[in-house]
């Protein structure tokens, strides 16, 4: 159609050249005759008659050009406007050719699974859905082991001791006393008698200074291969565990969270950003509902010998979205692109997130910021996404982008937010509320090993995550506290030691 009318285009300007001739020959012819006063005619400027004739061609190639385009849209060709950087992807100022959004159905009931309702009977109960018998067994054979190589008076430490040993870190981290040195916890004056009555102050440091996680004899050949050798097999037995005993929501986040460390680690990570800084990166999706971490993954960089890793947030996102469906994925511009977008929609989900201004995809109309208004929404899109830009003040810019929303809304509030950027606000910190409550009431203890660091991290997420299937199955449960979480860590820590002390039949003495 276009090069129809560049056709008629050539025609008109070539009908245009023949009357200009046409008339400078008549302009001769003129001037040889001789013709009385009477008779004299004057003949127009070839010159005025050659720019009105251009004006005419002009005013007709445009109607021309406007029937054509007029034509294209009625015959439901669209009309690209805007063309991404890459010069790959057609965006649309408007949403006229973008597809509606149907979700499909998850397929799952969002909640503790069936399996974990028939297992929760007790406080104790949840959180050992998490730290199983065969994870205890593995920590008490891989210490008991190491401590004998040691330690001249070690002592085989069993399954009931081990839970006496995490029910001692639950109950400091309720306290508070992260920094408090473990001498001042058993102390006579300023200490506290349960952590005396549940095991000696000696006892407890040798189980500290020896616990493991793996036969150390054997971790040199696999190191090589495995910077999380230490530390792998208790990790993915209890990362199995995740999934397992919780259904999301239809939000989920994905998001990292850093451990922080500031020992020797091979895959130790610097981001200014976080509180701590320096530490261990974990990737972690999280329901944005209850904020349940739901799958976990450790990062250790790069391995030996290879080269760095390319789309390294789309590998994350869909490597811990794996088994959803029917679900929208929020997360930030380090994973947002548009070929993850795509992908997703692919697995039937959706994606919200931010997304950097230096991405080819993103027509260069969304980037700028000239001429744009304070509190502005600029839309593009394509058939199955959108993205938006919006200015909250002046030289800065929100890039968005989004599968779930299809349409231009803006909020009636006074900043005039997009509906997408609401809805981004609402779901992006499902991971970073889980690093608020689990620093709250944190079991760290300051320590130089780095799988020591990982498992402290694994007993704070695991008390919050029994917290949560506890308080879904028992929605009564201290409901009229504030407080809800310290009371459940007490009386699980509690129900450990008294565990402890049923057993052995005696308590410890200094």
């Amino acid at each position: 159609i276009f090069a129809l009318a560049r056709w008629s285009y050539s025609l008109l300007q070539e009908s245009a050249a023949s009357e200009e001739e046409a008339a400078s020959s008549v302009s001769s012819e003129n001037d040889s005759i001789t013709t009385s006063d009477e008779d004299y005619h004057p003949v127009p400027d070839s010159s005025s008659s050659a720019s009105e004739n251009d004006t005419e061609t002009a005013v007709e190639a445009e109607r021309l050009m406007a029937e054509t385009v007029g034509e294209a849209a009625d015959a439901g060709a669209p009309v690209a406007e805007w063309m991404s950087r890459s010069g790959n992807i057609e965006w649309f100022p408007t949403a006229e050719e973008t597809m509606r959004y149907n979700p499909v159905p998850t397929g799952i009931t969002p909640g503790p699974t069936l399996y974990a309702v028939a297992r929760i009977s007790t406080l104790r109960s949840a959180f050992d859905l998490f730290v199983t018998e065969e994870i205890l067994q593995l920590l008490c054979t891989h210490t008991n082991l190491h401590g004998r190589r040691k330690c001249e008076d070690w002592r085989d430490v069993d399954d009931v001791e081990m839970r006496a040993y995490i029910g001692i870190l639950i109950l400091a981290g309720v306290y508070r006393s992260r920094r408090e040195a473990s001498r001042g916890l058993w102390a006579d004056k300023t200490g506290r008698a349960i952590f005396r009555a549940t095991m000696p102050l000696y006892r407890y440091a040798q189980i500290s200074a020896n616990i493991r996680f793996e036969n150390k004899l054997t971790l040199p050949g696999r190191f090589r291969n495995d910077k999380l050798a230490a530390f792998r097999v208790l990790w993915e037995k209890w990362v199995a565990r995740l999934h397992l005993l919780f259904n999301p929501g239809v939000d989920v986040c994905v998001d990292e969270q850093l451990v922080g460390f500031k020992g020797r680690c091979g895959f130790r990570q610097y981001m200014p950003k976080k509180p701590t800084k320096y530490g261990i990166k974990i990737w972690v999706t999280c329901d944005v509902a209850t904020s349940y971490a739901w799958k976990m993954e450790i990062y250790t960089g790069k391995s030996p010998g290879s080269s760095q890793e390319v789309n390294q947030g789309m590998r994350v996102v869909l490597q811990l979205t794996e088994g959803l469906q029917g679900h929208t994925v929020t997360c930030d511009n380090f994973f947002t692109s548009f070929s993850l977008a795509e992908e997703l929609l692919r697995r039937k989900l959706a994606l919200v997130g931010t997304i950097r201004r230096n991405k080819p995809e993103l027509p260069p109309q969304l980037v700028q910021l000239r001429q744009r208004k304070i509190l502005s929404s600029l839309f593009a899109f394509t058939k199955t996404t959108m993205a938006v830009s919006y200015m909250p003040k002046r030289g800065k810019n929100v890039l968005l982008l989004s599968t779930k929303h299809r349409e231009p809304a803006v909020s009636d509030g006074e900043k005039k937010k997009p509906a997408a950027i609401l809805d981004y606000n609402r779901c992006k910190g499902g991971v970073d509320n889980v690093d608020k409550v689990v620093g709250t009431y944190s079991c760290r203890r300051r320590t130089g090993r780095w799988p020591l660091a990982l498992f402290y991290n694994l007993l704070d997420v695991s008390a919050y995550n029994a917290f949560v299937l506890w308080k879904a199955v028992h929605p009564e449960w201290e409901s009229t506290k504030t407080h809800q979480r310290r009371v459940f860590l007490e009386e699980l820590e509690r129900g450990c030691i008294l565990y402890k002390q049923a057993i052995k039949g005696c308590f410890w003495h200094d």
